[in-house]
């Protein structure tokens, strides 16, 4: 048993085996990049860092997909598949288009349900009636790019939306009966320790079904990268032991329901200005952290408070 509600283990009770997420880049865009909000994009955002090689909007969705349980069908025999729709904002456009794509992502073999990737002001409540549909017979869930929950911090990284609306796009997702997910970053600028903390509190009033945090990282070709060269200080860079200790202190506040996806962010190094973790991977930093709690006699939500009486 690890010391958090851990979301992998949840995925291989339900479906009976490994799952793995097979991202896929549907062409969509975003509000503050084609120029509704803004088209400077979020200060941090480079989509380079996380398009796997067989991910191009030039391709089917069905063609990704099968291309991506190729290169992972080598590795793992025996799995079901999530289709990821990972690049930008994957429901910022219409029903029809996005329902299109979405069907045709089901209809490969060996997927068993969606993941859809996007922002907290691009879900109509059209569109949730008809994943609602879809969420009654594959699994589905809708991962919010919530980065954090002061609007002081979303507006200086240009997010372009409230807090208020994540809030209201979790209990709207939640409230169709499908699964709704969180994606925070840890360290953005100008946010202490007790803010990223008091995150944890905030979230954890949510109907969250699982979360994903990731350490800031500066990217090459964004606006942070510029931001960094001008002024390395506006950023707080940790070291993979001060994460290790953030995380589990986050963790320790989380309400024990939500289930924690990820816990880092891996970028290629061609990319990746700052922190240098030395080629730490994700799977290294998780066993790190599996060992500080265990340690430290830290466990998931051992310090939850409900706001209830």
């Amino acid at each position: 048993m690890k010391p958090w509600n851990d979301y992998a283990s949840y995925l291989r009770n339900r479906f009976g085996g490994r799952v793995q997420k097979i991202s896929v880049n549907a062409g969509f865009t975003c509000p503050n990049r084609d120029g509704s909000l803004s088209d400077q994009g979020c200060i941090y955002c480079n989509n380079k860092t996380f398009n796997p090689f067989y991910c191009s909007p030039a391709k089917s969705i069905s063609q990704q997909l099968n291309e991506g349980i190729a290169f992972f069908g080598k590795k793992y025999k025996a799995q079901q598949y999530l289709a990821y729709f990972q690049a930008y904002s994957n429901t910022y456009a219409s029903v029809d288009t996005c329902l299109s794509l979405y069907e045709e992502a089901l209809a490969v073999p060996g997927v068993a349900g969606l993941v859809i990737a996007t922002r907290p002001d691009c879900l109509s409540n059209e569109l949730l009636v008809e994943l609602k549909r879809i969420a009654g017979e594959k699994y589905t869930l809708i991962e919010l790019g919530i980065e954090t929950t002061l609007d002081r911090t979303l507006q200086l990284i240009n997010r372009c939306h409230s807090f208020q609306q994540a809030s209201d796009a979790v209990f709207r997702t939640h409230s169709h009966g499908i699964f709704a997910g969180a994606h925070l970053i840890l360290g953005l600028p100008g946010e202490s320790t007790e803010d990223i903390l008091q995150h944890a509190v905030t979230l954890s009033e949510l109907p969250l079904h699982n979360i994903k945090l990731h350490q800031l990282q500066i990217i090459k070709d964004t606006t942070a990268a510029t931001m960094y060269r001008e002024n390395p200080g506006t950023f707080k860079l940790f070291t993979p032991q001060e994460y290790i200790e953030l995380a589990a202190n986050f963790l320790a506040l989380l309400n024990p329901a939500i289930m924690p996806d990820r816990f880092s962010g891996e970028s290629p190094k061609n990319l990746l200005l700052a922190p240098d973790w030395q080629g730490l991977k994700n799977f290294e930093l998780l066993h790190l952290l599996e060992q500080y709690m265990l340690k430290s006699q830290i466990t998931q939500g051992c310090l939850y408070k409900t706001l209830e009486p």
